[in-house]
């Protein structure tokens, strides 16, 4: 039974969702911020530790089969789902014993928390029109980045309170507590108790025809023939890495590289997930203001993907300034701009798939990128020791301007 409506209610459902997020990204980060401590304690190797966050990456790498299911099974219950099992599993990491058993539980966590972009994509699909989706897109991405923000913080008050145990506790915790927010509040708008008729017309007159669902399930055939998900997927599979350095790899270099105790780690860690914040909000604010000048949708997209990825440059710098606090600069300009441009490519699975696609297409592209992290944290794993981390960022600076020529390439414009 509806009941008197909330103005605007697109946006607690959104709000909501940031929720998930940042318990989501505040999941995975723990064991990067922890990893000194970890690693020390279970003397674990560098190439052993890329093989434990390499699990993590197959793991997160079937996006597409849990986007598939969500888009046949919908999100209240099948996001709800995902959720309770990644928030067990984080929990479960205070039992972990040695590299193969934190593998383990990676793998296990990365298959769960890939649901995290497909539902998003999915959900900003539903609920918004297409002139505002990428805010609403901006505005959950910065979940992720806010959960990296608390990471280094709980981290340092678990490992001084009891141990690094208590921090995934935490995190975990706050799962459960979500996913029963998340079924008394979410619904689709068609049955959402509280939304207003005249919400429901203007997200239903704001959506592109073109763009409705068809089937109740996508056909992965077609979609795979598509070059507008390649032209989507490949930009991630050469940006995604970046995410993987600052989440998984940073604290580890502030440590061994920089002389950064604990301590330190959890003054300055935070600061470039905070810096690619203020990105979630900047890439959608270029895409509003080209389109205000004239500029079509996807053309104003792919023209602030194209700015983030030249800001991504300085990236390159951080492994040769000697001065540690200008290498954190760097490091802060790089999640700004990675942000930037990975909030605008991520959003456009909702403006050039249907309904019943978005969250499957959302997955493919998520796998093309966690492949690419995946291959990165290996390779980082097995040759830091040797080269050291200065090739590494140098790749990471040019890594997005080749993406910026593939999404101009392979993407087209809707007719």
């Amino acid at each position: 039974m509806r009941i008197a409506g909330i103005p605007k209610l697109r946006w607690t459902i959104i709000a909501l969702f940031v929720g998930a997020m940042i318990i989501n990204y505040l999941s995975r980060s723990v064991l990067g911020v922890a990893a000194p401590v970890i690693l020390t304690e279970q003397g674990i190797s560098n190439e052993q530790y890329g093989w434990i966050t390499g699990a993590f990456q197959i793991g997160v790498m079937f996006q597409p089969l849990i986007g598939y299911v969500l888009d046949g099974a919908g999100l209240r219950i099948g996001f709800a789902f995902c959720v309770a099992i990644w928030s067990l599993i984080t929990m479960a990491h205070v039992f972990a014993q040695g590299w193969l058993g934190f593998a383990a539980l990676r793998g296990a966590l990365g298959l769960a928390e890939g649901s995290a972009q497909p539902a998003g994509q999915k959900l900003i699909a539903e609920w918004f029109p297409s002139r505002e989706r990428g805010v609403a897109g901006g505005i959950y991405n910065i979940g992720a980045s806010f959960g990296a923000v608390f990471a280094p913080p709980l981290v340092a008050w678990a490992v001084l309170t009891q141990s690094w145990r208590l921090a995934f506790l935490v995190a975990g915790g706050l799962g459960i507590l979500w996913v029963l927010i998340w079924l008394w509040w979410y619904e689709t708008p068609a049955r959402h108790r509280h939304i207003r008729a005249e919400e429901q017309r203007y997200i239903n007159e704001g959506q592109e025809a073109r763009l409705a669902a068809t089937t109740a399930r996508p056909a992965i055939l077609p979609l795979l023939k598509r070059r507008d998900l390649w032209g989507i997927a490949l930009p991630r599979l050469l940006a995604d890495p970046t995410w993987g350095m600052l989440s998984f790899w940073m604290p580890l270099y502030l440590a061994r590289e920089r002389g950064f105790d604990l301590t330190q780690i959890a003054i300055f860690a935070w600061l470039p997930f905070l810096a690619a914040d203020l990105g979630c909000l900047f890439g959608p604010a270029v895409v509003a203001f080209l389109q205000r000048r004239g500029i079509n949708l996807i053309d104003a997209r792919r023209s602030a993907f194209t700015l983030g990825a030249v800001m991504m440059t300085g990236m390159a710098l951080v492994g040769w300034v000697t001065n540690p606090y200008v290498a954190i600069a760097l490091l802060c300009l790089g999640g700004f701009a990675h942000q930037t441009l990975s909030v605008t490519v991520i959003t456009m699975a909702s403006d050039l798939f249907r309904r019943n696609e978005v969250a499957t297409a959302t997955g493919f592209a998520g796998l093309a990128g966690n492949l690419g992290v995946l291959i990165f944290s290996l390779l980082i794993g097995g040759l830091v020791d040797q080269v050291g981390y200065e090739p590494f960022f140098v790749l990471l600076g040019v890594f997005d301007l080749v993406g910026a020529a593939l999404l101009w390439t392979l993407v087209r414009k809707p007719v």
